[in-house]
């Protein structure tokens, strides 16, 4: 057995009957009943993942996953490709926006280099697990083999598992790849049966001839790879990242080990969409952060049934939208554990 085979097997839905005894519980605390509300539910939710009420948050992390794209080739995109290795030596410096957002909401962060085409000099800051140096074109061929897409989902289960070893009570996830919304706008096209036109964006600025080459470039791939985007891990092997991958297997790994995980934007949706695909139990886990403005990342929210928590016009990735909801997470688990009952309180209910 596989470990994906076996992170499956330990995956189970979340328990009805918790959700309902933590809704119970919510109308002793000292407030009208429903007055915090999504906030409830985000805490009801939380205390059947974990299966408890005696809920934490107190050791978040967001783990940010960064790789390349051969399908770049095609020029899908504003930047060049060296950008990416360039934002990973700016996270590790601290100078993204996720290290400022991270930092003022007191997350852990963990970058990783999931298949970075440039080399990257060796920091003890920066986790290296790659599968490859980027992707392949998809234009022309897929993406992954199935041993490279293996190896980046093996990764994702690897570093959740290490996140539950060392207490982690509060996954996020976040991304950096130059190209990767193109692989996400193919993986959303794939999953949701959708028109490309629908679901393809500007991504970090495409002017309107580069929003013409990203349209094309995927629907040239669907159609080649059409008789294998017929399975979850068919469409991530023939048209998705190195990254995203390891997204999914994180994604996986985090529900097996019942910690709640807020996912990002488009990109990271897209990979935790797959995850869904593969282990539709794993839904419950997850919680989406914000809705980007992308076009694509509307529909797999609704293919997923997730409410985002907040709506800023945000579309930067990196886990910044993550950032910000974890601490709306953060703030209804302590709700939830912290107040009052109407009885040890001696207020008087309804």
């Amino acid at each position: 057995m596989t470990p994906l085979e076996k992170t499956i097997q330990q995956i189970s839905p979340v328990d009805p009957a918790w959700i309902e005894a933590a809704r119970r519980r919510q109308l002793e605390l000292t407030k009208p009943p429903g007055s915090l509300g999504r906030l409830e539910e985000i805490a009801n939710r939380c205390a059947a993942i974990r299966a408890s009420f005696a809920l934490t948050a107190a050791k978040p992390r967001i783990v940010l996953f960064a790789a390349d794209h051969g399908v770049c080739a095609e020029g899908v995109s504003a930047y060049p490709q060296e950008v990416t290795a360039q934002m990973v030596l700016n996270f590790l410096r601290g100078g993204a926006a996720i290290n400022a957002l991270a930092g003022v909401a007191g997350i852990e962060l963990k970058v990783v280099d999931a298949g970075v085409a440039a080399g990257l000099p060796h920091s003890e800051e920066l986790i290296t697990r790659r599968a490859a140096a980027g992707t392949k074109n998809f234009c022309k061929e897929a993406a992954m083999t199935e041993l490279e897409m293996h190896t980046a989902l093996e990764a994702g289960l690897d570093l959740a598992a290490e996140a539950a070893s060392v207490g982690c009570d509060l996954l996020g996830i976040g991304e950096m790849g130059i190209g990767n919304t193109t692989a996400a706008s193919a993986v959303t096209a794939a999953l949701t049966d959708r028109p490309v036109d629908d679901v393809v964006g500007r991504g970090a600025g495409a002017d309107d001839d580069c929003l013409a080459r990203k349209r094309s470039a995927i629907a040239r791939a669907l159609a080649l790879h059409a008789p294998e985007c017929r399975s979850p891990l068919g469409i991530l092997r023939c048209v998705g990242g190195l990254e995203m991958a390891s997204l999914c297997g994180f994604c996986l790994g985090a529900a097996a080990h019942r910690i709640p995980l807020v996912t990002d934007g488009f990109i990271a949706t897209a990979a935790t969409a797959l995850a869904v695909k593969v282990c539709p139990a794993s839904n419950d886990y997850f919680f989406a952060a914000h809705q980007s403005v992308e076009p694509g990342h509307g529909h797999l929210l609704a293919m997923l049934g997730l409410e985002p928590i907040l709506k800023l016009d945000m579309r930067l990735g990196e886990g910044t939208g993550a950032a910000l909801a974890m601490k709306i997470v953060q703030a209804a688990i302590a709700a939830f554990t912290q107040m009052a009952t109407f009885t040890s309180a001696a207020v008087s209910n309804r």
